[in-house]
């Protein structure tokens, strides 16, 4: 476990007292904790699941997706489906 100091002002300390107190945290230190996982599960790019990987890869193999040289070629293989 690794020990910081952090400064906090006077607002920041109270919206980790909020945050404690609405999720039922033991201590503000746990506070902290619960704002970075949210903050990692909604911000932060997440990591694919290997299943999801390997499923994309047999895809790209198996070729079906198409390309198109233009955007106009798009729209008259949407228009035509």
């Amino acid at each position: 476990m690794v020990q910081s100091i952090v400064n906090l002002g006077e607002y920041e300390d109270r919206v980790l007292t909020i945050v404690k107190g609405k999720f039922g945290l033991k201590n503000k230190s746990d506070a902290v904790n619960f704002v970075i996982n949210q903050f990692e599960k909604e911000l932060l790019e997440p990591e694919l699941r290997p299943e999801y990987v390997k499923k994309i890869r047999n895809i790209e193999k198996k070729g079906k997706f198409k390309t198109y040289k233009s955007l106009s070629d798009l729209r008259k293989d949407i228009e035509n489906a």
